[in-house]
């Protein structure tokens, strides 16, 4: 059962780095495109491995990883959460910073339906295809999961920061279809990033998505929801995740 519980430290990584405080690409409209079905998915549920994600020491010292700069050649999506990311979150800076970084919009923000969510991350994906990189917060990595989980298209890795449990108060009433989370191995490399007092999630509950995923588990301290809020700004310590993360480092 999904939720909070006992947490194994061995598999956390814990960041201490304090937090670092122009173009937006809209994606084309995405009708003509096959709509996936979220209902033909199966997903497993989460049932807490005794393997761990595998170990992952995260350093300041690699804030200079193999390669420096993401391609221009391998296109980033930004999958922003519900409400989408305003002006001053990461995501946005990260967007208007980088002309090979566009992000996946939603027909309705605010009342997200899993199915839709996933119907137009499946657009963005073939449009940015091939081996694009994923950079999700909040809702839009329940989305992510929900999509790799049944596409057919090859992702160069996944960046899936603050993740919400869907079993928490906290949770939106308003968001539909997006438990249970799928359970299995994502298909390509992939960083959990967490906060020790996310408002709408655990480390127990990030440290089950991890273990289930085989994705690397950071958990950068003190941070809320890890968005605009938390006053991250451009937020270069995750960026210098995701460069990690193309990387293989």
């Amino acid at each position: 059962m999904i939720g909070a519980g006992r947490i194994d430290e061995s598999m956390i990584d814990v960041v201490t780095e304090p937090y670092l405080a122009k173009r937006s690409i809209t994606a084309p409209s995405c009708a003509a495109w096959p709509r996936i079905s979220h209902s033909r998915t199966e997903c497993s549920t989460f049932t807490l491995s005794k393997q761990p994600a595998g170990p992952f020491i995260w350093r300041d010292s690699m804030h200079e990883p193999r390669q420096s700069h993401i391609a221009e050649t391998c296109r980033v999506l930004l999958v922003p959460g519900i409400g989408n990311s305003g002006p001053t979150h990461w995501q946005s800076h990260w967007e208007s910073e980088h002309a090979s970084y566009a992000r996946v919009h939603q027909e309705d923000w605010d009342h997200p339906v899993c199915a839709d969510w996933v119907a137009a991350l499946e657009c963005a994906a073939q449009r940015a295809a091939p081996n694009p990189l994923l950079v999700a917060h909040s809702l839009g990595c329940l989305a992510v999961a929900h999509w790799l989980a049944q596409t057919s298209i090859s992702v160069a890795g996944a960046l899936l920061v603050a993740i919400p449990d869907p079993d928490r108060a906290s949770f939106p009433a308003q968001a539909k279809g997006f438990a249970p989370i799928p359970g299995n191995q994502l298909p390509c490399p992939s960083i959990v990033v967490a906060s020790a007092d996310d408002p709408y999630s655990y480390i127990a509950f990030a440290q089950q998505c991890a273990k289930a995923w085989k994705s690397r588990l950071i958990n950068i301290g003190r941070a809320g929801h890890i968005n605009a809020a938390s006053g991250l700004g451009r937020w270069e310590q995750g960026h210098r995740m995701l460069r990690s993360l193309l990387a293989g480092s």
